[in-house]
Formats: C-alpha cells, structure tokens, sequence
C-alpha cells in the first residue's frame, strides 16, 4: 500500500455500506483510486476501485463500472471475481473485487527475465480465464502485461484483471465504449484498429503479451497511424527466443485471422502438450538386405570390368561437349539472372527518420525513386536501399512511383505502402482542406498509374477555445465557468473538461447540451458544483477576482482532522480555518473581510461588533509558508459569542451554506458592514466596490458547508 493522502477518496478506517472497512490505498489514477479493504462481518480482504466525484455522474464512466460488475458470474481463479457495485452518501461510486497479492506481469518484465517454461506456464493460465470469458460471449479487449496479476507472485497464480472495457459478444449485447478502437496499441490484435474484437484478438494480444515478457520490453507499434497498420499485417518479431515459445507466439498473433489460434481451447491443447512432454517419435533403423538385392549388386559388380573400356570413349567425347558449350556455362557466372520478386514491394516513411525499402527494375529506377523519396521525406535516403530484381508488375510502375512521392507534397509522417499494384498511403495534414487536396492529388495519380489505392489522411478538425467560452459565457449565472480547451483549438477527437459553479443540476445539464451540440465526437467532462441561487448571487458578484492562492480548511468540532467532503449534519459544529500565503498575508495594509451566507442571510463574522481587528498582521498564526486564520469555532472554544462565531447544524437548516473570503488592501467597505443582512444586500455591496476599485481586492475565495439531514 501507498501513503495516504489528504485529498484521497476514502480514508482509513472509514467503513462503506456498514461492510467493507478500508484499510489503506494501492494505487492512484486519473479518475479515481483503488483500495485494500475488509469485510468487517467475513473477514474477507477486497480490492475497491473508486470513482473520483467528478467522474462519478459521468455516463461513460459509469458504464465502464457497470461493465465490470456484470463480469460477477464469469467464476474462474485465472479471472478476478467482481462482487458489488455502490454509490456512497457522497456520490462516490465504488466497484468491490477480488484483492489479488502479487505483482503485474509488467512490473516483473521489469526486474527479471522470465524463462520459456514460466511463459508457457502464464500462457496456460491465462488461455484457461480466456476461455471461460469468450464461452460468456465476452471479450477482454485490452490483454496487456499490466491486466495479469502473478497471485503471490507465482507464475501458476496468474489472474486477469480490468474488464472496463470488455466487449459482450452475445446477440443484442451493448458494447461499453461503442465500436471504437479499445486497448493498448502494442498488444491491439489488427482487426481491433477497424473496431473489430473478437475471441481471436485477445489470442494476439496473449501472443504479443508472451512476446514482451521474452524479451522485457514493450513492443514498439509504429509511430504513425500508418505505420501501425502496416507493423500489425506483419508478423511479431521472435528472432532469438527459440522453440516452442517462438512457434506459439507466432500462431498466437498471426496477423490474419484464418491462421490465428482458432480458440482458447485450442491453445489450452496445444500448451497441455508442450508443458507435458510429446512422446517422441522411435529412431529408424536400417532396412535389412534382402537376397534377391545381394544377387543383384554381385551381378552389378561382375559387369564393371566389361564396361570399362567403352566407358574411356566417353571420356573424350565429353571434353569435346565441355568445350563447345562452355561459353553458355561460363556466362551464367559472369552474368547472374536477377532474382524474381514475388510480391513486389516498396515502402518509405518520412519520420521519425527518413526511410526506404523494396524492389527496382534497375540500378537507374532506383537511383530516381531514392531521390523522389529522400525530397518528400526532408532526408537522405540511399539507392542501396532497394533490390534490383525482375518482376516489376507493370511496364509504368517505376515512373509512376516517382510521381508518388511529389504528390505528398503537404502531408506530414507519412508513410507509403506498395505490394505489386496496391498502394496504401496514410499521414497527416494541417487541415482538412489540406486532407482532402492530397486526397483528391493522390487519388488522380492513382487513376492514371493503373494503381489501387488506400488512403487513411487525418486532419486536426480544430473547435476554438473561443468558441467553447461563448458557450459558457452564456450560462454562466453563479460565477465564471472555464475550460481547458488549448489555445490554439481543440481537434477532433478529444476532450475537454469544463469546471465552475451553476445554480442546480437543470442548469448543467443545459450548459452540456449546447456545449455537445459544438463538440462533435469530443468527449465532455464535467467538473460543476451546484449551488443554491443565494450562493450564486454572491459568487456572480464575485466574478473575475484573484484567489491569490488562499484556501479553507474545514473541519469538525469534536473531530480534529480535516472534512475533505464539507458534509455536516444535525448535530455537527463546523470549524473553518482560511490559509493565507505568507507573501500574501505579509502585504502592508492587507486586511480580511468574513461572510457566512446561510438560510438566505448574510452573517459577517469578521469584521464584527465584538472584534474589529482585520489587519493580517496583527491576526492568526504563521505556521510555515501560510498565516492561519481561524472564523468559525468550535462551540465550547472560550470567547465563542464576544467576536468569535461558531455554530451547530440543526435538524432544518438543511441545504448548502456558503463561508466567502474577501482580502483587500485597506479597507474593504467604506463602514462596517451589519452583523447580518439580506444576500442581495451583501452581494450589491461586494459588485459596487469592485466596480469603484478594481484593484481593491487582492483575494476572493469561498468553500460551500453541504448541511444535510
């Protein structure tokens, strides 16, 4: 386990669904974390993957839970078993799972060399989860190193891992993340780039899974598109390791479908034979003499003295045969007929470095491709490169060739294809005008070369970030909305992340439908906190002021450790600490504004009748780079009610408060605001000041306490 964490998801000893208690965290992620945990009614020891808040409403990720969970019935010890799915009070959802102990594959690839035999023995278990999978109709999708888990770090305990994003075969079955491309490029069986999956692909990717454990390395899958497509058609790279792991890789993740393994069964019979041992076939022996061939070879025998002397003759007939045709078998020597090509080939790429290869009629056809090439490509690129040979499948062929590379004029990583009369070409454009240029360039040259032509050319389909903040400009009523759309655009596909405040869920729900209606295929996700409308009129006249860096802690009265969540119910005394910056607080003049907005009224906390010391000087507590500042109490704090506040939930004020944080330089009012007053009062209040100077404020933030019941 790893350390925790004060932004962590769970935290130790926190118990979910009166059941699993959690014990500490074993690994972090971009959209969540996974933890140990135990059955406090069994005993039983669990995995838990959690769902980070702002992934937890999104429908993608969900599905991918969902997915998961249904994998419960699929009952195999090579595939971990998935027992419940939950949301918490929080809204945190959680998937509850098998707790694997021992390493991934990929974390041993790095540390040693696995042998042929532990491969074979990794193979067999996991040919052994696959089968149960694929007899459900389902498919992995996404077999790699770092989804098989060594149980006690033995090779016989291997385990899958992670069906996220599995595929269920079954007739009128829903594909988790539709049928686009699912899985890690390098272990992605070929089909899967044209958004197919079946059985036989997760076969590859067990293939080239045995191929980088072999070796210790990741396979490289080409960088480029295109060059991904051709690296997949061929064969996986086994020089070196030898038989039978070579001849099961091999069979395992042959490009083509018809000659892949046929089933996980198949291959379970296949490795029941090599890790038991074939019975080896007996040595042949001699056949004995029979009499009759005796007989024969005396005979034989007797008659070599009769022949010898015809056979002289011979001799010097001969000599005279060695010299009428020696001219036709001296030439061959000094003139070899070039080798036949079959298929003929030729493939360049222009990065990441320049490179040729392939078939010439001739030492000349070959000197002007190499220089058609080495144009388009920005580099060198040798003659030497490419094989003088017959075959060539037209008369035209090397001119047109040629022509090709002049045509890619525009296009960037490109690479070129050709097997005899089929030429695939793919790259990327700087944009879609471009794209479709070439296209139409290319596709000309190919009707007039006799060719049959493939192309696959992208082009950045750019949405501008001005485009998406027109968007959000237009919904923004509780504060300013942002996203971290690039500068220069967002392209096609992609994903952009938009955060801020909105009054209700109805609102969000708004914004992402006409931010969907611009984004196209680009994925959306949503970081909003909902606020009520009287929080949003103070966050509204909020906009457009600097944080400068300072935060709120909050916590509990009786309990001293941070509330990472801002949930208090009936009962509860909320403690709020403000973290001001060193630099920030060390501002000559700088002084500290308080307001806790609550049930439709504003209660200024600081400056107040009791205690009108605002100077960040003379207030709080330096600890480190940040002065302490400390505006709600706990209740039995002494001089709670003469100028310092606290105050308990009760069983009706349930909804969400709101504590605001005002740092100006001087003052911030003209005079002291009321001890408590209207939201629309206090919010005109803020909007005037800041409209009259600008540079008054040097920090503004707020942190919402979530009352319920």
């Amino acid at each position: 386990m790893i350390p925790s964490l004060p932004g962590d998801i769970f935290r130790q000893g926190q118990v979910l669904n009166n059941t699993w208690s959690i014990e500490g965290v074993l690994g972090r992620g971009g959209t969540g974390e996974v933890y140990r945990a135990r059955s406090l009614v069994t005993g039983r020891v669990v995995a838990i993957k959690a769902l980070a808040a702002q992934f937890s409403d999104d429908e993608g990720y969900l599905e991918l839970m969902r997915r998961e969970e249904a994998m419960r019935d699929l009952v195999h010890d090579a595939v971990v078993r998935y027992s419940d799915c939950s949301r918490t009070d929080e809204g945190h959802v959680y998937l509850v799972m098998d707790f694997i102990d021992g390493p991934d594959l990929s974390e041993v690839m790095t540390t040693r060399r696995l042998t042929p035999r532990e491969l074979l023995i990794i193979a067999h278990r996991v040919a052994e989860g696959l089968a149960v999978a694929h007899a459900r109709g389902v498919v992995h999708r996404d077999l790699s190193p770092d989804n098989i888990i060594l149980r006690d770090g033995r090779v016989e305990g291997a385990t899958i891992i992670d069906f996220g994003i599995a595929k269920d075969t079954a007739s009128g079955a829903r594909t988790v993340v539709g049928n686009q491309f699912a899985g890690k490029y390098e272990y992605a069986a070929p089909e899967q780039f044209e958004a197919r999956a079946v059985p036989a692909s997760d076969l590859y990717a067990l293939g080239a899974t045995l191929a980088a454990a072999a070796r210790g390395e990741v396979p490289f899958a080409g960088a480029t598109p295109g060059e991904m497509i051709r690296r997949k058609a061929e064969p996986l790279d086994v020089a070196g390791l030898g038989e039978p792991l070579s001849g099961l890789i091999l069979w395992l993740a042959a490009p083509k479908l018809e000659d892949r393994a046929p089933s996980a069964d198949a291959v379970l019979a296949r490795l029941d034979a090599l890790l038991k041992g074939r019975p080896q076939s007996p040595a042949r022996t001699p056949a004995p003499r029979s009499p009759a061939r005796g007989r024969a070879t005396a005979a034989a025998e007797a008659g070599k003295g009769r022949r010898r002397g015809w056979m002289a003759g011979l001799v010097g007939l001969a000599a005279i045969l060695l010299v009428a045709v020696g001219i036709f078998l001296v030439r061959p020597l000094l003139w070899p007929a070039l080798p036949l090509a079959e298929p003929w080939r030729l493939e360049a790429r222009s990065d990441p470095a320049p490179q040729l290869s392939g078939h010439a009629p001739d030492t000349a056809a070959a000197d002007r491709i190499a220089t058609a090439a080495a144009a388009a490509a920005g580099g060198a690129l040798s003659a030497e490169a490419l094989d003088v040979a017959r075959g060539m499948p037209a008369p035209g062929w090397a001119a047109a060739m040629e022509r090709l590379f002049a045509e890619l004029d525009g296009l960037e990583n490109w690479t070129v294809s050709t097997t005899n009369l089929a030429v695939e070409i793919a790259g990327d454009a700087a944009s879609a005008a471009d794209r479709d240029a070439i296209a139409a360039r290319l596709e000309g040259w190919a009707q007039d070369s006799g060719m049959t032509l493939r192309l696959r050319l992208t082009a950045p389909v750019l949405l501008t970030a001005a485009q998406i903040d027109d968007v959000l400009a237009r919904h923004a009523t509780c504060g300013p909305l942002t996203s971290d759309a690039p500068a220069t655009g967002l392209p096609e596909p992609g994903a952009v992340t938009v955060a801020g405040t909105l009054p209700d869920a109805a609102s969000a729900a708004a914004m992402a439908e006409a931010l969907r209606a611009i984004l196209g295929e680009r994925a959306l996700r949503l970081q909003i906190e909902t606020l009520n409308p009287d929080l949003c009129q103070i966050r509204a006249a909020m906009a457009g002021l600097p944080d400068g860096g300072v935060t709120l802690r909050l916590s509990e009265g009786s309990r001293p450790e941070p509330s990472l969540t801002g949930i208090y119910r009936p009962g509860d005394n909320p403690v709020v600490d403000v973290l001001i910056p060193a630099a920030l607080a060390a501002t000559p003049g700088a002084e500290l504004w308080v307001a806790l907005a609550v049930t439709g009224e504003v209660y200024n906390l600081l400056p107040n009748e009791h205690d009108g010391e605002v100077r960040l000087d003379r207030i709080g507590q330096a600890e480190g780079a940040v002065r302490i500042v400390r505006v709600l109490w706990p209740a039995d704090a002494p001089g709670v009610g003469r100028g310092r506040f606290a105050f308990r939930a009760n069983d009706s004020d349930f909804g969400k408060a709101g504590v605001f944080i005002l740092i100006s330089k001087g003052p911030l009012f003209p005079e002291r605001r009321p001890g408590r007053e209207s939201v629309a009062s206090f919010a005109e209040a803020v909007a005037a000041r800041q409209a009259a100077r600008p540079d008054l404020v040097l920090a503004a933030t707020y942190r919402v306490l979530d009352l319920r019941p």
